[in-house]
């Protein structure tokens, strides 16, 4: 799942954080874990938390020891509604080969 539109227009790796904490939103993410679902170096990825975290998109939460990043509410989609910009695995397929 991707987080909702009108969170979409910041840049790549900011998107690409809330993309993969949208994804594992009721479990939340490490830092570690968000490096190896986020194709950007280890600053890269803190600097985009930190800018996530001033502007509230994201929630810090120190969970049994260990520090568990959580998207916002307001940043994650409703599952019934299927965003427009949102592809199916089906229509990559079919935009790969041209079906």
């Amino acid at each position: 799942m991707r987080a909702k539109r009108e969170y979409r227009d910041r840049g790549d790796v900011e998107v690409a954080v809330l993309d993969a904490l949208v994804d594992r939103a009721e479990e939340g993410m490490t830092v570690f874990e968000l490096r190896a679902a986020v194709d950007a170096d280890i600053d890269t990825i803190e600097t985009a938390l930190g800018e996530l975290k001033d502007d509230n998109l994201i929630n810090v939460e120190n969970a049994h020891e260990r520090i568990r990043i959580r998207p916002d509410d307001r940043v994650v989609p409703d599952p019934e509604e299927r965003q427009d910009d949102e592809q199916g695995i089906l229509d990559v397929v079919r935009e790969k080969f041209g079906l």
